[in-house]
């Protein structure tokens, strides 16, 4: 049997993405190498450190040069002095929609050994998945202004939800649940995330398609939060969470809010899927590029990490991802190397390396 090998685009990014991505390599590289499997990576100098250099964040073919690679992998983009939307729009949402990458899936767990912000909370406690839209909604570029300047300057933002684009996110979170179920044993749940009190063309609408996609899947639970008190639920209540669908936006709060109360932004990885695989998928976690830290050597490599074994599932390669994901939990529950943002001491390598041991 011939050897797999997967051909990964490289894309440190910004501050610490240089420091994790690379760490994260590592952890793959020797799962891969007890499992038969290998890498052939290619690293490209795409962020906002180019953008403050040539105008761009990457060329205008990016696209087209990373059509032929297996997946994506990316640390983290931005860069003091370059506005926020110059990363997003420059780099990351032109990939996104390049590959159809329509589903942002954003695992949330609370491990032993790690200790929540909400009192009360034990391993076991938070175990779920953010499923965000990932391709239209309220992140679209319809909208302008005119009168700039003057005292009739107006503003207008145009949010976009399709029938095909809501239907295909609603079906995948409730497959994912539907996966879960069978893989713990217990009824699946999907909660929406909606605001159609106050939003009354797209919420609404959001809400009748996911009442009708639910009819397609009567062994999963099914619930709905307006998203305010939804946000309240994630402190009060994590514990009933299993998969939550959101639109673009709300999908994006609630991950950030749910990283929080899992331990941080160092413990949260994300992938932006084609799951068709049609084309490319993207891997990158939750956290930023923390230009407060760069170049010391502490950024907690887990998300980059654990966010490398969704894409080794993505990929086929689910025993690497479980082989992986065990080796994090074994690591975090032992308790004796932990980067500082775990009140530990380790740096960004050890961390790493303790994860390629235990694995």
């Amino acid at each position: 049997m011939s050897k797999r090998n997967y051909r990964i685009a490289l894309i440190p990014g910004d501050g610490i993405g240089h420091e994790v991505v690379p760490a994260a390599a590592t952890v793959l590289e020797k799962v891969g190498s007890k499992q038969g499997f290998s890498f052939e990576w290619a690293e490209f100098d795409w962020s906002c450190e180019r953008y403050s250099k040539v105008g761009a964040m990457m060329p205008d073919d990016g696209p087209e040069l990373l059509a032929a690679f297996d997946g994506i992998f990316l640390g983290a983009v931005g860069y003091p002095g370059v506005p926020d939307h110059i990363s997003l729009w420059g780099l990351l949402i032109p990939i996104r929609r390049a590959f159809d990458q329509y589903a942002n899936v954003r695992p949330l767990k609370l491990f032993e050994g790690v200790e929540s912000p909400l009192a009360g909370r034990g391993a076991g406690d938070i175990d779920m998945v953010i499923v965000r839209e990932n391709a239209e909604g309220e992140y679209s570029q319809m909208g302008g202004r005119i009168y700039a300047g003057t005292e009739r300057e107006t503003v207008i933002q145009e949010a976009v939800f399709t029938r095909h684009g809501v239907d295909r996110i609603l079906r995948h979170a409730f497959e994912l649940a539907t996966k879960r179920a069978a893989e713990r044993s217990k009824q699946g749940r999907v909660t929406s995330a909606t605001k159609s009190n106050g939003i009354i063309h797209t919420m609404p609408y959001w809400d009748e398609r996911f009442e009708l996609m639910a009819a397609d899947y009567p062994d999963i639970i099914t619930d709905q939060f307006h998203i305010d008190i939804l946000s309240a639920h994630f402190v009060q209540h994590p514990d009933w969470f299993d998969v939550v669908v959101g639109s673009n936006l709300f999908g994006d709060i609630l991950s950030d809010l749910g990283a929080a109360v899992v331990g941080g932004m160092g413990l949260a990885p994300a992938a932006n899927l084609n799951p068709e695989s049609k084309h490319p998928s993207m891997f990158e976690p939750v956290h930023g590029s923390a230009p407060d830290i760069m170049g010391k050597g502490i950024a907690n490599p887990i998300a980059q990490i654990w966010t490398g074994a969704m894409m080794l599932d993505h990929l086929g390669e689910g025993d690497g991802a479980r082989a992986i994901e065990a080796a994090i939990a074994a690591v975090l529950a032992d308790g004796s190397v932990r980067t500082p943002d775990l009140d530990g001491l380790a740096d960004t390598n050890t961390l790493a390396q303790a994860i390629a041991d235990a694995l």
